[in-house]
């Protein structure tokens, strides 16, 4: 049985079999006597996107008490749920999101916390995943942009939007409209400024987005 600590786009942790191209953490939720999630669903505002492996270090999932280990399909869906690049073991990949954030807003390059103040205030709604107001074809907006259709999630490339599901993106399609954006505003803007997600194998298509 899997542990619940999958990540959806919705920003929802579930069990799935899931698990992805990366891990991240939103603080200490969980109870490692049980390796169960507790009823809070973050513990600080730096929501990270980190590296599955980092210099040959090993841990036993929800085991101990450091962080939360949670997993993303890709860093499309990391980003849509709310999370940024970690500064610790994807520093080339943070610097790269401070750097397209900063341009992107015509400001100097903000401190860490400052990013993840920013994107708290846009990653939720009471509490629940917040969904932004989007007027516009959907391949109007960078590679790595997530809609929300309905119950559906579609990711961005291309052009082209791919459906997330638990076993990675459907096939591509042309989609004409969607009720809303998962992706903080402000991680469009750096999408938009050029910042490049890593996108899961399923997601293959010409790079243009």
């Amino acid at each position: 049985m899997p542990l619940q600590n999958r990540v959806t786009p919705f920003g929802e942790i579930v069990a799935i079999d899931q698990r992805g191209l990366f891990t991240g953490n939103r603080g200490i939720i969980h109870d490692p006597a049980t390796r169960t999630l507790l009823a809070k669903r973050w513990a600080s505002k730096a929501w990270l996107i980190c590296a599955c492996d980092f210099k040959g270090r090993r841990r036993t999932v929800m085991g101990g008490r450091s962080w939360t280990e949670l997993f993303f399909l890709d860093e499309a869906v990391a980003l849509a749920a709310g999370h940024r690049p970690c500064f610790f073991c994807r520093r080339e990949a943070a610097e790269g999101f401070r750097a397209c954030w900063a341009s992107a807003r015509g400001e100097a390059l903000p401190a860490a916390g400052a990013i993840d103040a920013v994107l708290h205030g846009e990653r939720l709604m009471h509490r629940t995943k917040r969904l932004h107001p989007f007027t516009g074809p959907p391949a109007a907006l960078p590679g790595g942009a997530v809609v929300a259709v309905g119950k559906e999630v579609f990711t961005l490339r291309a052009g082209l939007a791919y459906r997330w599901t638990i076993a990675g993106y459907a096939a591509p399609q042309h989609l004409d409209h969607a009720d809303g954006l998962l992706t903080p505003p402000s991680t469009v803007l750096a999408l938009r400024a050029g910042y490049r997600p890593v996108f899961h194998p399923s997601a293959e298509s010409i790079d243009g987005g």
